[in-house]
């Protein structure tokens, strides 16, 4: 590693990077920051569900309580030849740290345990809880990480006050944007059923494609809603499209294909799905259609959380951040069902899921003192 100012954050960062959690892996992440805190009164509980490994740490038994929540699995390296150097081996280099989760999001992980570590130290009597929540199945289905977290916190009803995600929110620079909020995903999977046959002989076959062309035309060009102050308006887009049998004289005999709906809260799923369904039988089509909500929106409007967090990115940066709610889905969906206030802010995103993936050295520390401001903020 080039030689640099290491500091606690950095040092953690790259303990996490090393240990290569390929989703839904942990590879003892988690562990780590457990050890850590378990010194400062940090009760570590581990739920784990179905090969994923979440960690629920807590110091306090009072409110108001406060979460930090992240998630210790990366995406797969990709080509390990397509990286200059190690995905797994924390390399800084031109002023960047690289590694499979810099940005997403170990570097916010590691933030958080210092952010605690110091502040507790520096108030050993804060009133209120503190908490971090750690999951291993974030970049996977989701279906049993901080979901079966919350399961857990629903049971046996302790409550959370305030929430910070620590995905990679920034832009441009670290603290230009925060996330209050996220749209709804809905997806479709829509099969259209004609009539295989000879393509010189089209009066004895019925081709699917020409018949759902017309309908995805209406589906593109429709204006779902408008949207409102926090949220844009809902978009429309097909992933995939597949017909044929792979020959290029054979009508088939039905398409696949896959789309989805990122909505804003002015419309539900439900009215979604009702509208495609009247445009796809309106077109006559025989379809089979099989409906995901994979999330639905949240919005957390301003006032003591975005606050805190707003004044304490102002006080490190210099600069006001800007809401949004773009983007794709977080944990922040399960969250906000047992929690008011959940707010999601971390280092820049530009290389997130890419090769050679990294975060700037300058951001960290500053990432860090946000999150400790911010519970200074909140519990002091």
């Amino acid at each position: 590693m080039t030689r640099v100012s290491v500091t606690p954050t950095l040092e953690l960062t790259c303990q996490l990077i090393r240990r290569a959690s390929v989703t839904p892996a942990d590879s003892g992440c988690q562990d780590v920051v457990a050890e850590r805190l378990a010194p400062l009164g940090f009760r570590a509980e581990t739920i784990a569900r179905n090969g994923t490994t979440n960690l629920w740490l807590r110091r306090g038994g009072k409110g108001p309580t406060v979460v930090l929540a992240g998630h210790t699995d990366v995406v797969p390296p990709g080509p390990r030849d397509a990286w200059r150097s190690d995905p797994f081996e924390p390399t800084v280099r031109d002023g960047l740290l690289f590694g499979r989760g810099a940005a997403d999001m170990k570097t916010s992980v590691a933030a958080f345990a210092v952010a605690a570590e110091e502040f507790v130290r520096a108030q050993p009597d804060h009133p209120g809880s503190i908490a971090l929540l750690l999951t291993s199945d974030e970049e996977g289905p989701a279906t049993d990480g901080t979901v079966a977290v919350v399961e857990q916190l629903s049971a046996r009803r302790e409550a959370i006050d305030y929430c910070i995600v620590g995905e990679p929110t920034s832009v441009d620079r670290l603290g230009d944007t925060i996330k209050n909020g996220r749209r709804g995903s809905l997806s479709g999977r829509l099969i259209v059923k004609g009539v295989q046959g000879h393509v010189a002989y089209p009066h004895l076959a019925r081709n699917p494609v020409h018949q759902v062309a017309p309908a995805l035309a209406d589906l593109a060009t429709t204006v779902w809603d408008k949207g409102n102050e926090y949220f844009p308006p809902t978009t429309f887009q097909v992933s995939n499209f597949h017909a044929g049998t792979g020959v290029g004289n054979v009508i088939p005999g039905h398409c696949e294909l896959d789309f989805n709906l990122r909505f804003a809260p002015t419309s539900t799923a439900e009215q979604l799905m009702s509208r495609i369904e009247a445009v796809l039988q309106r077109h006559g089509l025989e379809y089979e259609l099989q409906w995901t909500v994979g999330a639905q929106p949240f919005l957390t409007r301003p006032g003591q959380l975005v606050a805190a967090i707003g004044r304490a990115i102002e006080e490190t940066t210099g600069s006001a951040p800007q809401l949004s709610t773009t983007g794709g889905t977080s944990d922040g969906r399960f969250l906000a069902t047992v929690c008011p206030q959940v707010v999601e802010f971390g280092p820049t995103n530009a290389t997130i899921h890419k090769v050679n993936e990294c975060v700037r050295l300058d951001e960290i520390e500053p990432l860090k003192d946000v999150y400790r401001r911010t519970l200074e903020l909140l519990l002091a």
